[in-house]
């Protein structure tokens, strides 16, 4: 039993948030805190999850789900690198938004009929 214990080690993941807005880096941490029970650190563009139970896949499946309920998904798309889990940010997210266009207002224009 007492082997049991000192061959569990908790690991640390990295989740990259360099790509996030500065808002959402707290709603992340603060919904991460709350869905683990694991010791959550983050700095500038990183968080870093002490935890023994959670895999990398399972925090990847979390973020997305965060990014999901977040309405953040035509944003941001979620990735693993090695031992790393990237938030993204799609490149023409700018042109989309651009590209919605104002709704003409109704015609104000009496008819005689």
């Amino acid at each position: 039993m007492m082997n049991d214990l000192f061959l569990r080690r908790k690991r640390k993941l990295k989740v990259d948030l360099s790509e996030l807005e500065e808002d959402e880096k707290e709603f992340l941490s603060s919904f991460l805190r709350s869905n683990l029970n694991a010791d959550i650190t983050s700095s500038d563009n990183k968080c870093f999850v002490d935890s023994e139970k959670v895999s990398t896949q399972e925090l990847k499946r979390l973020i997305t789900k965060f990014v999901y309920h977040r309405n953040l998904n035509l944003k941001y798309w979620v990735s693993l690198e090695r031992d790393t889990v990237k938030i993204n940010k799609f490149k023409d997210v700018k042109k989309r938004e651009r590209g919605k266009k104002e709704l003409t207002p109704p015609s104000t224009i009496r008819h005689g009929w």
